[in-house]
């Protein structure tokens, strides 16, 4: 008969086991933080996005009547048919502000430039707003003259090119109350419709001085090729519409390159059903004043 003999090895209860896999952690912890403590950190590296810094360009030598500082002012090309830019903060809420109080003492019913056989009779309703015309040199806060310099940067076209209306390039200030419109006309003048022309509006820059809650859009019936078929009316506001949005500028060009009436360039001011629309639109002309 084998007798099993008794084993010398010791048990390990259970709070010893703990107190083993205790000791083992906490040795294995403070081991790794001095072998490791000089290892460098990895970071993850951010994705940076290049900034271009415009202020980084040079001016290079210019001509007599050339400027010294690189400008840049933003635009969106709305149309190619007819030319149309659209400048968004061309202006600022308080030069805004500052041209609306200069017009508001002034105002009379606007007026229109009669074609041959028709009569302030027949053409009422076409125009309804109320305006006047402000020039650069009546305004002792230099506020429109600056504004008439950033429109000549706009369209390089020089200041002496804005239209005299009995003065010296004169400002249209404009406001719309509610159910004032403007039917879609042209701002260029066809000899054959309104007699011969010692010059002519090339483009007309319009500022917008106020916000409009509702309607008071400028619209371009005729934008991309449309043609006026049967049943078109003057009167309508379809086709491309331009909100307004106060300090916001829109350049359109009424003639081509070669001196003929863009037929696209038709527009009109939709009318204001909600609000009021301040507006200072600013023609300009083939020729400077006094050439002609």
């Amino acid at each position: 008969m084998r007798i099993k003999a008794k084993s010398s090895r010791p048990k390990l209860g259970l709070p010893m086991v703990v107190f083993s896999c205790l000791f083992f952690f906490i040795a294995g912890f403070f081991a790794s933080a001095i072998f490791f403590q000089d290892a460098p950190t990895v970071k993850p590296r951010l994705r940076l996005l290049e900034v271009v810094n415009e202020e980084g360009h040079k001016s290079i030598p210019h001509g007599e009547s050339g400027e010294d500082a690189i400008g840049s002012i933003p635009f969106q090309v709305l149309s190619w048919k007819p030319r149309a830019l659209y400048f968004p903060n061309f202006a600022t809420a308080e030069e805004c502000q500052i041209i609306v109080k200069m017009a508001k003492a002034s105002l009379k019913p606007s007026s229109l430039a009669l074609r041959k056989g028709e009569t302030i009779e027949s053409t009422k309703g076409t125009r309804t707003s109320s305006g006047t015309f402000i020039s650069a040199s009546e305004d002792k806060t230099g506020t429109l003259g600056y504004i008439e310099e950033k429109i000549a940067r706009a369209t390089m076209i020089p200041r002496a090119h804005g239209e005299d209306m009995t003065m010296l390039q004169a400002f249209n200030i404009l406001r719309y109350e509610v159910d004032q419109k403007y039917d879609s006309h042209y701002d260029a003048f066809n000899p054959s419709e309104y007699g011969p022309q010692s010059s002519q509006r090339i483009a007309s820059f319009l500022l917008y001085l106020s916000n409009v809650e509702e309607g008071g859009e400028t619209v371009f019936p005729l934008e991309n090729g449309v043609s006026i078929g049967r049943g078109f009316s003057f009167k309508q506001c379809t086709g491309l519409k331009v909100k307004p949005r106060q300090g916001d500028g829109l350049l359109f060009y009424s003639l081509f390159p070669n001196g003929t009436i863009d037929l696209s360039s038709l527009h009109g001011s939709c009318p204001v059903t909600k609000g009021e629309k301040w507006v200072a639109t600013k023609w300009i002309r083939d020729q400077r004043e006094g050439e002609n």
